[in-house]
């Protein structure tokens, strides 16, 4: 027999075996007449026996054909089947079977990660696997690539799930490999606040942040960086900071900058994020900036800017970190922007950037967003998003924004970028009460073509975006 026909063979075989697969996790929660199983069955014992037949279904796979173990046990953990793949650990020993790990390296004899500064953790791989049959650098793999919005059911399955999930570890391999979900977080004037999945349009709430009423009461300042959300303000005793940890999924204090502020510019990018102008607490305009590094913990100072801005906005594009508009103090606004090299540390400045009119005592510092490495911005006056030509150093109207700017000067709104597309996020006032829209629109459909999605419609939550962060991770 050719190699072309025992290619041909394999792939029938292959196909033939998802196809039983399929049927199989179709119909095995069906008796033979198509109906549900009685509510005399222990939903644990058909989830058992479905685990011994997928295991044994597998058995004879030969070892060349690791890829389709590995397309098997995502599907069922794509398909959210979490009791059948909590059945699968319980089946017998004596039907597990070993599958080659895909590395050059040979078997992984341990996995380090860091949950915080100066604490490691580390998980020796031994015969108790994360998945009986399948080699842990497999099944991290397809860990990875579910959707993190499962990752609270999967912690729930033993100890080490629990374990793994806590450590952190998964977010660092799906940085490896390229995995990426956005998810927004708001604060809106009736409720605390609340992530946003796009992909499962779900909602949910997070803890109480633990801080004093003056900093709840106080005007706030948020960021996402890596897996870290953080919110400044001022408590009773000064400005304070306090971060919301995802991967503990608790609150707790982040340190303070080395020269606090407010009302400063900021961006992220992965596990980085900086800060520039602003003022402190004597209400003085700054032109220091800091970076934050969410894997140590700790702000470093960089070089100050050319000038001192407050009110300003920050943003990332082309590896570089940018600060447009604000004011340098209560009445003189700047058009400039600046650019700031992270490799040769420098800052240069660009005339006429942002050239709108944004006098600090009415409207809000700018609105912008950055798409594949495109600005855009959204005009609070004209209620148009706009597009920047960084050739020719000029901003072109592109389209109309699907919520009033104006009425608030900007405020009360969320522009954002979230992986491919816009979002315009804003309070409207029904004949239901006040609710949350959020909007969506790509701009890869062409600057004059696709229309505003809504993505989602969160009612009783108030008509003010207080605050907005986007977490990509």
């Amino acid at each position: 027999m050719s190699d072309r026909q025992m290619d041909e063979v394999v792939e029938m075989r292959t196909a033939s075996m998802l196809a039983e697969l399929l049927l199989f996790l179709k119909y095995s929660f069906k008796d033979s007449k198509g109906e549900k199983p009685s509510t005399d069955a222990k939903p644990e014992s058909l989830f058992s026996i479905q685990g011994c037949f997928l295991l044994q279904f597998l058995k004879p796979i030969e070892p060349e054909d690791s890829s389709f173990r590995q397309c098997v046990l995502e599907f069922v953990l794509l398909a959210n089947n979490w009791s059948l793949l909590k059945a699968i650990r319980k089946c017998p020993p004596e039907i597990n079977m070993t599958v080659p790990a895909r590395t050059s390296t040979g078997l992984t004899k341990k996995i380090v990660v860091r949950t915080q500064p100066g604490v490691s953790y580390t998980e020796r791989i031994s015969k108790d696997c994360l998945i009986p049959g399948v080699h842990n650098d497999i099944a991290l793999e397809c860990l990875a690539r579910t959707c993190r919005s499962d990752y609270s059911a999967l912690a729930c399955l033993n100890k080490s799930f629990n374990l793994l999930i806590g450590s952190g570890y998964l977010y660092k391999l799906r940085r490896q490999l390229g995995v990426i979900e956005h998810w927004v977080y708001l604060a809106c004037s009736l409720m605390p606040w609340e992530a946003f999945d796009p992909i499962r349009l779900r909602w949910m709430r997070l803890p109480r942040m633990p801080c004093d009423e003056c900093f709840s009461y106080a005007d706030k300042e948020s960021l996402a960086v890596g897996t870290k959300l953080l919110v400044f303000g001022r408590e009773l005793t000064g400005f304070a900071i306090w971060m919301y940890c995802l991967v503990k999924r608790d609150w707790r204090r982040c340190p303070l900058m080395n020269l606090p502020r407010c009302l400063f510019g900021s961006g992220s990018s992965g596990e980085i994020a900086i800060v520039a102008g602003g003022s402190d607490k004597n209400g003085r305009v700054l032109e220091s900036a800091e970076l934050y590094d969410s894997e140590l913990g700790r702000w470093v100072a960089l070089p100050a800017m050319n000038l001192p801005r407050k009110m300003c906005s920050g943003f990332f594009m082309d590896g570089k970190f940018y600060v447009i508009g604000g004011m340098s103090s209560n009445t003189e606004s700047l058009a400039c922007g600046e650019e700031f090299n992270l490799r040769t540390r420098t800052w240069r400045r660009i005339p006429n950037m942002y050239p709108g009119d944004n006098r600090a005592t009415h409207q809000s510092p700018p609105l912008v967003a950055v798409v594949n490495n495109q600005l855009y911005a959204a005009d609070q006056s004209t209620n148009e998003v706009k597009k920047y030509d960084k050739s020719n150093n000029i901003w072109n109207v592109v389209k109309t924004l699907p919520v009033r700017a104006d009425s608030h000067n900007g405020w009360g709104l969320a522009f954002k970028s979230c992986g491919e597309r816009l979002l315009v996020i804003g309070g409207h006032r029904g004949l239901h009460g006040e609710v949350i829209v959020l909007h969506s629109w790509c701009p890869e459909d062409g600057d004059d073509g696709g229309e505003w999605d809504v993505l989602s419609v969160r009612e009783r939550a108030g008509s003010f975006v207080y605050n907005c962060a986007i977490m990509g991770c």
